[in-house]
């Protein structure tokens, strides 16, 4: 990756996700407390961009309004009609001009995408001095996804997409993740001539990279080792699946700073949570928001806090802090419910009605 960065990372985030079946755009579904689009934006961050740069659907809605409140350093540009990627890609050109360097195109329903990966990508991209790197993954199941085909030598030289692939094309195990680092010049000239001549009637920014093929440009791959990551999210049990691995990747990062997670399987925690060492989360217990639990503190079995602070040493047990203060040593629950405006003292104890306290 150069110094400064790529010139640009474009996060396409107009999908419609109607089988989501939520009136929830689908990029701003939750993912451990944070929408989709969030982490998206969050992986794109990691590259220092020159410009950051999200596709949407509508000027007005509710992912505009996202961007507004949540993101205003990205440049929000709208593709009124759905056109495909290459269309959505050629938007992005046609609003804000031909972008000199380094483009990198990702996805907001691709919540699970590391930073690290993006930027190994792009180091890839420009030490090879390539037109064009697309990221490449195995899939045991590759339904669904652009096959990479390449020639008898191993050199690429197409992406299929799924709906278009032949039977022996559908037999490879190589997939297209979507993800590419383009040189900007050579991108704005190939999408001029991305055609719609397939299934879906669409401009596939997969085909951009035959025709810098054809053109005689270097086209790189780079390997995704971890599946998980390009996982995109389109239903519902998609989504909770990608909650699951984000959940997963959470709590051992927190557990390898020295915090005791008794039952990971019903431990939640969102992406906002700060653990410190020496904590205890126990069993059934969710974390939510911008909650903080200091060292030595213990909570759970059985706890919801959102959005609280639980100072060093304190106890909660069985019970929901919800934009709480609980004080060093103090001890909550059981069948304790702590809203807004609570303060716990240090070294009290705060029960609810029916427990002994």
């Amino acid at each position: 990756m150069s110094m400064t960065g790529p010139a640009a990372v474009i996060v396409l985030a107009a999908g419609e996700g109607t089988r989501m079946k939520s009136s929830t755009p689908k990029v701003l579904n939750q993912v451990c407390g944070r929408a989709m689009l969030g982490h998206a934006l969050a992986a794109a961050r990691e590259l220092d961009p020159v410009q950051l740069i999200a596709v949407i659907s509508d000027s007005g809605g509710p992912v505009a309004r996202y961007l507004s409140e949540y993101a205003p350093d990205v440049l929000p540009v709208v593709q009124a009609r759905r056109g495909g990627t290459g269309h959505a890609v050629r938007t992005v050109l046609d609003t804000v001009g031909v972008i000199g360097g380094t483009v990198v195109v990702t996805y907001g329903d691709t919540p699970l995408l590391r930073g690290r990966t993006l930027a190994g990508m792009v180091a890839a991209h420009e030490a090879a001095g390539a037109a064009v790197t697309a990221l490449v993954a195995r899939a045991e199941d590759p339904t669904g996804y652009g096959r990479i085909v390449r020639r008898p030598d191993g050199v690429f030289a197409a992406v299929v997409e799924h709906a278009d692939a032949t039977d022996e094309q559908r037999a490879i195990e190589e997939i297209n993740t979507g993800m590419y680092a383009f040189d900007g010049s050579l991108l704005a000239d190939a999408l001029k001539r991305v055609s719609t001549d397939n299934a879906k009637g669409e401009e596939y920014l997969t085909d951009v990279l035959a025709i810098l093929r054809s053109d005689g440009f270097p086209v790189g791959t780079v390997w995704c080792e971890d599946f998980g990551e390009i996982l995109g999210v389109n239903d519902q049990a998609q989504l909770a699946a990608a909650r699951r691995i984000m959940n997963d990747r959470l709590l051992g990062s927190w557990m390898g700073s020295g915090v005791t997670i008794i039952d990971p399987a019903s431990t939640w925690v969102d992406v906002g949570v700060v653990l410190e060492p020496g904590a205890e989360i126990g069993p059934s217990t969710q974390l939510e928001g911008d909650t903080k639990i200091g060292a030595g503190a213990r909570i759970g079995p059985g706890c919801l806090v959102r959005d609280s602070v639980i100072a060093a040493e304190a106890t909660v047990i069985q019970s929901v802090c919800e934009w709480a203060v609980v004080g060093p040593g103090a001890i909550v629950g059981p069948f304790a419910h702590l809203t807004a405006g609570d303060r716990i003292e240090a070294s009290t104890r705060v029960a609810g009605k029916g427990a002994q306290g």
